[in-house]
């Protein structure tokens, strides 16, 4: 028998060779892109794992010679440099992963795009915080990203040990993901479902194609003594045929243009090409996977012709969906509201109740997707005022699993990308950098790991020497509290960031002019500081605030001078929302990883549409042409095919967007206590845009109409 199907795959005549090609290519496409999920899970978090390399949580005082190690964050226009003092306490300290040797006092390593930025960089904006000898490049190994700007510097174990944030530690590299793993897998594996249902779903389309013809064919062999298991061999080795051509070219596309995929910041960041790296288990997935679900789309497929070689000719409109199917979906929202006030305290048990909510939720809208495409097209036949729209609702309404079958996809997508937007947006408006004004760009300050009795004349002469500096101003640790606020005498603060109150010789102010979330008002009138100006005076040090014009070479020659002065800097000298947009800048990572999955899940439902549209046609070419002899133009026939495309895809859309930001909302108050953030225009235009391209792939069928629904089609069959 599988013999016998491999003949039927190959000698059908024109029809089938047509039809083994077209199947192979959908499934190409299909299968190279579940390879490029698959590789894009593993880059991303392989991109983690090194990311949170450079900021070890662990310390150890059991071994004889650490390596001392101290991160914190640089910058420089705008964007933020790593920088990593190590030091070794012996020839058995761990060598740092990515360089061939400790550095030692006054020798550095420095990434390659850190190499070139350095070069480029005048040394008294730049080069003159890091001096001493470059002794080469770090290795890919213990970078992020290629654009990741990283220095690890050399230093003495005493002061490298006195840095913010120092460790001791017994091996390198070895540090486990930014994230839990168990969030991480997580999420990558919610954001990945976004692109891998279509994904399945197209190919289980392509596979399905001519599915009518076949069951004509398979029913005339069950006619001549065919048994029901022959069949099923017959068209499980026909369809794997097609599949297995199809995940072999699709996997020789992955590898030609990987190199080109791991360019693309999908996480704001690209990624090296060894990151697009796939594993035995995903090959074997799309191998065994691809062609073992093609062949059992076949069996299913032919579920009539096994019952009853007679089966095909006996027709009946299938009954229709019932309204049990919104109850996983009322359960999943009845779970996550359930959240809000009963939020469990560890991660396992949040996991616990937010997961499966969301599960749900996921098998509530393609449990219910044909329920709601037969409710959207009864409202559409009620309304109906033109022939086409009644015929293409009624279709609709008789046999809706087979109008939402082509879309499920879509409907997964749109949601799971709804709620990460929704949750990325939210986070971002919550706890982001504030909307900043030109004077708070222009102003620096530099947070001192330990209040300094006193700034040195000379550092302050040298500031304001600098072209562009307009103010200089030291802010007083506050006796009261060491937060983030501090103290200074009332004649002492420029006009530019407020004013004491009337009578008032002392005030509190935050650490750098400017409180958390909040813009520069020349206007502001701090709170009264019990003290006396004399007092503030002697007063240790907590911060340094520079105002400049807001030039870049302003702004970063001030950046090196402090530096170079207070090099156990807690922070180097920061404008205002540069540590909090490095936060940002990651959730919009992920953000536009969201928008790339729209668009991607838009284009393979277009895809999946246009397939299921062409065979459908061919599959009523008769119907059509009947049509057609008795007066039906072909306008109207390809308005009721576009029709049956259009009305399930708008529903769902709707459907899914509208839950996934229900769904968000739900999470965030349950979890953070916040309010949804509605996504901005970028979100909606890309999926009205992505629709629309979607529609267009589908209209692109519509030319085939006409060329197999003349009179001919109808006197032959």
């Amino acid at each position: 028998m599988i013999r016998f199907g491999f003949r039927l795959a190959f000698s059908g005549g024109r029809e089938a060779i047509t039809r083994l090609i077209v199947i192979a290519l959908a499934v190409a496409v299909g299968a190279g892109l579940l390879l490029v999920t698959l590789a894009g899970v593993n880059a991303v978090n392989a991109q983690l794992t090194r990311y949170a390399s450079l900021y070890p949580t662990q310390s150890t005082t059991d071994v004889a010679e650490p390596l001392l190690w101290s991160t914190r964050e640089d910058f420089f226009d705008g964007r933020q440099i790593t920088r990593v003092d190590v030091a070794a306490t012996g020839p058995g300290s761990p060598t740092p992963v990515g360089i061939p040797t400790t550095p030692g006092p006054g020798q550095f390593y420095t990434s390659p795009a850190f190499a070139k930025v350095l070069a480029a960089a005048p040394p008294e904006q730049l080069g003159d915080r890091y001096p001493g000898k470059n002794l080469g490049a770090i290795g890919a190994e213990a970078l992020p990203s290629p654009d990741s700007l990283l220095v690890i510097v050399g230093g003495v174990p005493d002061e490298v040990a006195e840095l913010p944030q120092a460790r001791r530690l017994a091996t390198t590299g070895d540090e486990a993901p930014a994230l839990p793993e168990a969030v991480v897998h997580l999420i990558l594996g919610v954001i990945a479902a976004g692109l891998l249902f279509p994904v399945l779903i197209f190919i289980g389309t392509a596979t399905r194609l001519g599915a009518a013809r076949r069951e004509q064919r398979f029913a005339a062999l069950r006619m001549v003594g065919a048994t029901p298991r022959q069949i099923s061999v017959i068209a499980a080795t026909e369809a794997a045929v097609a599949a297995v051509a199809g995940a072999a070219l699709g996997l020789a596309l992955f590898y030609a243009f990987r190199g080109q995929l791991a360019s693309i910041p999908f996480t704001g960041m690209p990624f090296f090409p060894g990151d697009m790296f796939l594993r035995v288990p995903d090959i074997l997935v799309v191998a065994i996977g691809v062609p073992a679900g093609a062949a059992l789309a076949a069996w299913i497929s032919l579920s009539r012709v096994r019952i009853s070689p007679l089966g095909v000719t006996r027709r009946v409109t299938p009954g229709p969906p019932r309204a049990y199917r919104l109850i996983p979906l009322v359960l999943g929202v009845g779970v996550l509201t359930f959240a809000i006030g009963h939020r469990p305290e560890t991660s396992g048990g949040q996991t616990a109740i937010f997961l499966p909510g969301i599960l749900l939720i996921m098998a509530g809208l393609v449990l219910a997707g044909p329920w709601l495409t037969m409710a959207g097209a009864r409202l559409m036949a009620r309304r109906a005022r033109h022939p086409a729209t009644l015929i293409a609702a009624r279709r609709l309404a008789d046999n809706p699993k087979a109008g939402f079958r082509a879309i499920s996809g879509i409907m997964l997508a749109l949601f799971v990308t709804s709620v990460a937007v929704g949750v990325i947006t939210t986070i971002v408006a919550q706890r982001g950098p504030a909307k900043l004004g030109t004077i708070d760009a222009a102003t620096l300050s530099t947070a001192l790991s330990e209040d300094a009795p006193s700034v040195p004349d000379s550092l302050l002469g040298e500031l304001r020497a600098i072209p562009g500096v307009r103010t200089v101003t030291a802010i007083h640790a506050n006796p009261v509290d060491g937060g983030e606020a501090g103290v200074i005498g009332c004649g002492d603060i420029p006009a530019v960031y407020g004013r004491c109150a009337a009578g008032a010789d002392a005030a509190i102010v935050a650490r750098n002019f400017i409180p958390w979330r909040e813009s520069v008002s020349p206007t502001r009138v701090w709170p009264v500081a019990p003290l006396t100006r004399a007092e503030v005076a002697r007063l240790p040090i907590a911060s340094i605030v520079v105002g400049t014009d807001g030039s870049t070479a302003a702004r970063e020659r001030t950046r090196t001078v402090l530096a170079i002065a207070y090099p156990n800097f807690w922070v180097a000298a920061n404008a205002p929302g540069e540590l909090e947009s490095t936060f940002t800048d990651q959730l919009r990572g992920w953000e536009q990883l969201a928008n790339l999955i729209i668009i991607a899940s838009l284009a393979l439902a277009g895809c999946s549409l246009a397939v299921s549209v062409a065979g459908g046609l061919t599959e009523r070419k008769r119907p059509f042409s009947l049509l057609r002899l008795s007066g039906a133009p072909v306008r109207l026939l390809r308005r009721v095919v576009a029709l049956e495309s259009v009305v399930p895809m708008l529903t769902i859309a709707v459907v899914a967007i509208g839950m996934g930001l229900l769904a968000a909302q739900l999470f965030l108050q349950a979890q953070m206590e916040y309010t949804l953030t509605p996504p901005g225009p970028l979100y909606y235009l890309i999926v009205v845009v992505g629709l629309a391209v979607c529609l267009g792939i589908t209209a692109s069928t519509l030319p085939l109409l006409e060329r197999i629904t003349g009179p001919e089609t109808a006197r032959s069959e």
